[in-house]
């Protein structure tokens, strides 16, 4: 696997990297930690930011981002290093999708759909229970999917949602997987599933149910369905308001038999982990993360007459135009400072001190980067609600950060007002 980045491009052609959202030295990240995320950041800006609008006005799917990706090494960004893979954890995920979310918000949520079928079998699985023989399994059946992907740049994804309370954790999974000799037999439907019709391999959450018996959320399988597989088809259109190239349609599948190794996950082990690893459900707010500070980015720049294929009009020197960006300033490291710290945290049994600080990260960040983009627009003024430049679509793919399972902005605001008055078995009886 190659990890060029500037493919065909000479150190004199290279622009001025932007800065780091979270500058290594000010948040104490490693030295290998700060190049995975530079890598992130330099595609971002080099080659995806030109690729965006294209993407977004089309709604079509980042296809050629995905060949950078794996040619980057980025595809296996959380797949141990002995199996290919870059070695990342949790952190160093969160922030170098960040960094890819400030470029192109489609692309950074979509990548996090493939890099948690990575994450959750790499570094998040090996905090979790298994007996000898169980982690014996899980070991053999994961090579078999790093392999593919880092060898072959397969992509994953990870359908959710089925329009009811499963996907927010209320109730076991509408979708069945049947066991049979050599497998399951799948049924099924997931709805906004992003990467419909590109993944190879859609990393389904499902409930394996016996001839009679009755579905359970402790019986949650992670299966990893073969994109071509007999009975697995994509219906419906996709015309959203923003996030529009991750190309969620509707994903159904009919008697769909899937193999014994496709399991992403040992029998047990993801209830074991929704139970026991909350922040994994926080990793769709990295992407919001990046337009957060790309709704600032651009408010600098335009307010400095730095647009590229704008005319060089400052329009730096008035009170309100400065009060505005005091107020993004402020906003922005706030928002920065409780995810960060929320990330840092991300483990196996958090406290519940823990726990009620993703949730406050996850609704700071969903909701703030809207707010971001919104002053944004309001601070630069009509011209900035042109299509030919970002921020109109930033605004549009940030408006829908506060609406995604399993934690959105509505259930951040239950579970915390709930579990901050609340201790575990406590009733008002």
């Amino acid at each position: 696997m190659t990890m060029q980045v500037s493919k065909g491009m000479n150190s004199s052609d290279k622009v001025a990297l932007d800065a780091p959202i979270f500058d290594p030295s000010a948040f104490r990240l490693s030295d290998d930690q700060a190049a995975i995320i530079a890598r992130a950041r330099e595609i971002g800006q080099t080659v995806f930011a030109a690729r965006a609008a294209a993407y977004d006005r089309d709604a079509t799917f980042p296809t050629e981002n995905y060949r950078d990706l794996h040619r980057v090494g980025l595809l296996g960004i959380a797949i141990p290093k002995k199996h290919g893979g870059l070695g990342a954890g949790y952190q160093t995920y969160a922030l170098a999708a960040a960094e890819i979310g400030r470029y192109c918000g489609a692309t950074a949520l979509t990548w996090n759909m493939h890099v948690c079928s990575t994450l959750w079998t790499g570094p998040l699985a090996d905090d979790l229970d298994m007996d000898t023989a169980m982690r014996a399994e899980h070991e053999t059946r994961r090579a078999i999917h790093y392999k593919r992907i880092v060898e072959d740049g397969a992509i994953y994804s990870q359908p959710f949602s089925e329009g009811g309370a499963a996907a927010a954790g209320g109730v076991a999974f509408g979708t069945e997987a049947k066991p049979v000799e050599g497998g399951w037999i799948v049924n099924g439907k997931k709805i906004f599933a992003s990467l419909s019709g590109h993944a190879d391999y859609y990393g389904v959450l499902c409930t394996e149910v016996e001839e009679g018996a009755k579905a359970s959320r402790r019986n949650t399988l992670y299966l990893a369905v073969p994109a071509r597989s007999d009975g697995v088809s994509v219906v419906g259109d996709w015309d959203p308001l923003g996030m529009r190239g991750t190309v969620s349609r509707t994903l159904l599948f009919k008697d769909v038999f899937v193999p014994g190794d496709a399991a992403l996950m040992p029998r047990g082990v993801y209830f074991q982990a929704a139970l026991r690893w909350p922040h994994m459900f926080l990793t769709l707010s990295p992407t919001y993360m990046g337009l957060a500070q790309a709704a600032y980015d651009f408010t600098l720049r335009y307010l400095r007459g730095e647009v590229p294929g704008m005319p060089p009009v400052k329009r730096r020197m008035y009170p309100t135009k400065q009060i505005a960006v005091a107020q993004m300033q402020i906003k922005l490291e706030q928002i920065k400072a409780i995810w960060f710290q929320a990330i840092t945290e991300a483990r196996a049994n958090p406290s519940k001190e823990q726990v009620l600080r993703a949730y406050a990260a996850q609704y700071s960040v969903m909701e703030g980067a809207n707010e971001l983009a919104a002053l944004a627009i309001r601070t630069c003024g009509g011209q900035a609600m042109l299509k030919s430049l970002p921020l109109e679509r930033i605004y549009r793919d940030s408006r829908c950060g506060s609406l995604m399972l399993p934690w959105t902005a509505e259930l951040c605001l239950d579970r915390i007002g709930r579990d901050a008055l609340y201790e575990p078995g406590e009733t008002d009886e």
